[in-house]
């Protein structure tokens, strides 16, 4: 099966996510199909805080792709704000 699921990235103390599409089988932080932005939940000042491109987000649950709890809460919070970005 098909994930849209969060990559972990950055240091200790200052996660940063990348949302991916990848199978269910594979690792957290192995190979992924095709990365569709970030999140970055410890954001400061200027820095952007999530970056999606809902033009892929569409198309990968348009094919079957299941997100995840979290992916899901922040594909609404993107849909709800109207921020979408190329990533």
């Amino acid at each position: 099966m098909v994930k849209i699921r969060l990559s972990r990235a950055g240091c200790k103390g200052r996660p940063f996510y990348h949302v991916v599409v990848s199978t269910d089988r594979t690792a957290r932080d192995s190979n992924n199909i095709e990365r569709l932005g970030f999140f970055n939940p410890v954001a400061l000042g200027k820095e952007v805080p999530l970056e999606l491109n809902m033009d892929r987000v569409a198309y990968w649950l348009g094919v079957g792709a299941k997100p995840t709890e979290k992916v899901s809460s922040l594909i609404k919070r993107t849909r709800k704000t109207g921020v979408a970005a190329a990533a």
